[in-house]
């Protein structure tokens, strides 16, 4: 199975620590910051898979990082606070959050909400039968791809990646992710292994592998795949 990535941005060092402690006993990878500004720069690094974010935070405040996110990223976002206010919530929602919990608050419970959420998004993908992205028609039940309504042969692994990529549109994957969301534990090889499947798979969907319109290089970081 592979794992999931949280991003736990607090300026309450031990809360941070805490909520580490339980993420990592779930198997979570963990990655931790303490003011708005680094919360922004870890997520357009490390890309989580979820992000737990306090509202009252040091440089740039919960309700800022959270608008500022969204304006390129699709991660699920729960926010925290020490108010139990409904205009907080209702905010907070609207920006786009995915969940609220209020201080004092079980770690465990934030765990357990943050693994709801990531199990419903997986679904929402493993559910959709299939998707037609211009040339391209991915039968996600059979497992099957098309270009122009032949079949492509592809490995278990490349259909993985491209299943990863097409369900996620726009979003950047580091190596590092790309394995862990389509390998998990049992893969043995280096990360960069991915850039020769992601050549193969170039070639396979491609009109021109060397000038792509579907995966795409995000240099400094790793792939995306075009939206639209």
């Amino acid at each position: 199975m592979a794992k999931y990535s949280v991003l736990l941005v607090d300026d309450d060092e031990k809360l941070v620590q805490l909520l580490k402690i339980y993420f990592d006993k779930e198997g979570f990878i963990t990655y931790t910051a303490y003011d708005g500004l680094k919360a922004i720069q870890l997520v357009r690094e490390k890309q989580p898979s979820i992000m737990i974010l306090d509202i009252m935070l040091p440089e740039i405040d919960g309700w800022d990082v959270c608008r500022k996110i969204r304006r390129e990223n699709d991660i699920p976002i729960i926010m925290l606070t020490a108010r139990d206010e409904e205009s907080d919530r209702l905010i907070g929602l609207e920006i786009g959050a995915d969940d609220y919990v209020t201080k004092p608050f079980s770690p465990k419970e934030v765990v357990v909400r943050a693994k709801v959420i990531l199990r419903r998004m997986h679904r929402e993908i493993v559910q959709k039968p299939s998707l037609q992205i211009g040339n391209l028609y991915i039968d996600f039940i059979r497992h099957q791809v098309s270009k122009n309504n032949e079949v492509i042969d592809l490995t278990a692994t490349e259909f993985k990646i491209l299943e990863l990529f097409a369900a996620n549109a726009g979003r950047v994957f580091t190596r590092f992710q790309i394995v862990e969301q389509t390998q998990g534990d049992s893969f043995e090889g280096y990360d960069r292994t991915i850039d020769v499947h992601i050549k193969n798979l170039r070639r396979k969907i491609e009109d021109n592998a060397k000038e792509p319109k579907y995966i795409l290089t995000v240099y400094g970081v790793g792939y995306k795949f075009a939206e639209g």
